[in-house]
């Protein structure tokens, strides 16, 4: 089977509803949680390690009364195909204070409960060696024919979810392939995926290293111990990482550690297509949000824009009132509830649309690559029109 890379990274978002079968506990916090897909359902969990999909539930709020909670999570295991067409998919949940869908997740989730799991997505993949290619021998990473690579990854807390599908199909794809790991956490109690990735190291001892970086645990190196900070980042990247050597860098985390990276990075000269980030959230509470659900009452006697767009090919068009600031997507929303969408803070790219007609402006993007943008495509639900037309296609 080969799975083209540009087709399994932007596809169009759908849900299904899968159920679960089994729960691991990975710390106190966290647990990895694994959907079974039947055959006829397999199609479309199809993956490439380092994509993530969107769970939806419906959750009672404090009034007793049911409502929609959306959460992405990136996909922490290689493609599981069985000899009877069916396959899984797992994913890692985190418990984040005040975060009620996580909390759920962690504490009353159990095994047989049906939620909705959206078809994977994401364009935090490698695009030098194995999976830029093609995704081969599903249930047998060893036979994936990659290119030979110099991987770092830099990761804290959840953020090693992704990292972990990447590091096992990268090392797996070529004998002299080499990645280095510096995962940040707290303690080593709060390590995810601890026992997963001793083992990665005792099976590639020669081309794997983990630098575990411990806010509030003393190591040995003083250089491994305390908060990850840019000092050390560069202290790391000017010893145990030749920097100029590396070919594809993978950051995961909060953003504030991401950013830091990037201009790190960036200022040591590393091109920005080599460096691949992802963010579940921004972490910023002034970062604009996507408006989903918010209410926009129009009077057809004042100014609006005139918002039109395409999905599965029917064409739809809606007034948006001038002085709501209203984004594409929560205009489309307002007329169909099946337009795509999942994070709402420009992170994830599940409502990613190309403009075909008119302009608008965007506020955020932590999702789109620079290629996409200079073809014109948006995250809608950051996007605003500055045109009084405008027409997107989610179909593109």
């Amino acid at each position: 089977m080969s799975v083209p890379v540009d087709a399994t990274a932007r596809r169009r978002a759908a849900f299904h509803a899968l159920s679960v079968s089994r729960i691991r506990p990975l710390t106190d916090d966290s647990v990895e949680v694994t959907f079974a897909v039947p055959a006829e359902l397999a199609g479309f969990y199809d993956y490439l390690p380092g994509q993530y999909v969107a769970l939806r539930v419906q959750r009672p709020g404090a009034d007793g009364v049911g409502r929609e909670i959306r959460r992405s999570y990136s996909i922490c295991a290689l493609p599981t195909h069985f000899a009877d067409g069916s396959a899984e998919i797992q994913v890692a949940i985190k418990r984040d204070i005040g975060g009620e869908f996580s909390t759920w997740a962690t504490t009353e989730l159990s095994v047989g409960t049906v939620l909705e799991v959206m078809s994977p997505m994401g364009a935090f993949i490698s695009r030098h060696g194995l999976v830029s290619n093609v995704l081969t021998g599903l249930n047998q990473p060893e036979s994936m024919a990659g290119q030979v690579g110099t991987y770092v990854a830099i990761a804290a807390g959840s953020g090693i979810t992704p990292v972990m599908a990447l590091a096992k199909s990268l090392l797996a794809g070529h004998q002299e392939t080499r990645l280095d790991l510096i995962y940040a956490n707290k303690a080593t109690m709060d390590v995810m995926f601890l026992e997963e990735l001793a083992d990665l190291k005792d099976r590639y001892p020669q081309r794997f290293a983990i630098h575990h970086v411990l806010s509030r645990e003393q190591r040995i190196s003083p250089l491994l111990s305390g908060r990850l900070d840019a000092a050390k980042l560069e202290a790391l990247l000017g010893t145990a990482i030749h920097s100029e050597e590396v070919d594809e860098w993978f950051l995961c985390g909060p953003f504030e550690l991401v950013q830091l990276c990037r201009d790190l990075l960036e200022a040591r000269g590393i091109p920005r297509e080599k460096v691949r980030f992802e963010l579940f959230s921004t972490g910023r509470p002034d970062r604009p949000e996507g408006q989903i659900g918010h209410v926009v009452p129009v009077d057809d006697s004042k100014e609006s824009y005139r918002i039109s767009f395409t999905l599965d090919g029917l064409k739809t068009t809606v007034l948006s009132p001038t002085h709501a600031r209203e984004s594409v997507l929560n205009a489309a929303l307002r007329v169909r509830a099946d337009v795509p969408f999942a994070c709402t803070g420009g992170v994830c790219g599940t409502c990613r649309a190309k403009v075909v007609k008119g302009a608008v402006g965007m506020s955020e993007n932590y999702a789109l690559e620079p290629d996409e943008l200079a073809a014109g495509y948006v995250l809608t639900c950051q996007s605003h029109p500055t045109t009084a037309e405008v027409d997107v296609d989610y179909d593109v």
